[in-house]
């Protein structure tokens, strides 16, 4: 089981590499619908005649995906429209996927490792630094090995 998490993490990561470059691309703006059709000079009569639909519903779709209002189904339309295929998905903020389990495995065994010595210290019976970091990168790897929900907390 573990090694198949694993496995699916490793997949993931690769997948996820292809967007790397895609990540770092800003969104203009007025959206990516306004600036692609004006850098075309497109109208938005002649977008909406492809789309079935008004200038004014055109200047909706626009302002729509310039606040984060718009559906995704409706930029896929958009695109289809403009000859252009509509790409979405997620980029993990510290490069992978494997990354962001370390992280979370991490201060998750940190609380634990800490919360305990706490305790530990209570009664007299507290661990030196040498012996709280060890624990804690021994708790993180059995957190990341088993892959508890809890690791979401």
């Amino acid at each position: 089981m573990r090694n198949k998490k694993k496995l699916l993490i490793e997949q993931l990561d690769h997948k996820l590499a292809n967007f790397k470059d895609a990540a770092m691309v800003l969104v203009p703006q007025k959206g990516w619908v306004n600036t692609i059709r004006t850098t075309l000079n497109m109208t938005r009569n002649q977008l909406g005649t492809k789309l079935n639909l008004t200038k004014g519903a055109i200047q909706k779709i626009e302002e729509r995906e310039a606040t984060g209002q718009i559906t995704i189904n409706k930029l896929k339309d958009v695109g289809n429209a403009l000859n252009m295929k509509f790409v979405y998905g997620f980029f993990p903020k510290d490069e992978t996927i494997e990354s962001l389990v370390n992280l979370k495995a991490e201060k998750l065994a940190q609380k634990i490792v800490l919360r305990t010595n706490q305790n530990m210290k209570l009664e007299d019976q507290g661990i030196g630094d040498e012996k709280i970091t060890k624990t804690i990168k021994e708790l993180a790897d059995e957190i990341k090995r088993e892959m508890k929900k809890s690791l979401w907390d």
